[in-house]
């Protein structure tokens, strides 16, 4: 069975985030000291995990061209170690190939040994394009000793 389908079977959605979600999505960032600047009330290219109408994780993915940056990822204490994070990010990750982003980029300050799992690499921050640094995630939410990872989702 999918990890998905492991999901649904505990009563978990993966789903599109919605501008409702929005107050339980900052107050799970808030709760893990994660910076809300720059998300959008209507957390359009938001991933939730619902389950039974609570929010128990989110991820979000910014686009620039054909470049995008992956932010926001996470999962209530209570449910951490269940999957939820790890299909979460698949299935934004996904979504970004389908929709013909061909690199995604993240800056983190924990999670430097979570992401490899998923194929991305640590990088110098001087080798993201210039729009992905131009985001306030870069400019001004994450501190400059933050850890900047890639991830090539098609050759390049």
């Amino acid at each position: 069975m999918s990890r998905t389908g492991e999901l649904a079977q505990r009563g978990l959605e993966v789903r599109a985030a919605t501008a409702s979600d929005y107050e339980a999505v900052v107050g799970l960032l808030r709760s893990a000291s994660l910076p809300i600047a720059g998300v959008s009330p209507a957390l359009t290219d938001f991933l939730v995990a619902d389950a039974r109408g609570r929010i128990v994780g989110a991820v979000g993915l910014e686009r620039y061209g054909d470049s995008a940056l992956l932010r926001s990822a996470v999962v209530d204490p209570s449910a951490r170690g269940s999957g939820i994070g790890h299909a979460l990010v698949q299935r934004l990750l996904d979504g970004a190939l389908d929709e013909g982003v061909r690199a995604v980029y993240l800056l983190t300050t924990t999670a430097e040994d979570y992401f490899p799992r998923f194929g991305f690499n640590v990088i110098a921050r001087e080798n993201v394009p210039a729009a992905v640094q131009a985001s306030v995630e870069f400019r001004e939410a994450c501190p400059e000793s933050a850890v900047v990872m890639r991830k090539f989702l098609v050759d390049h």
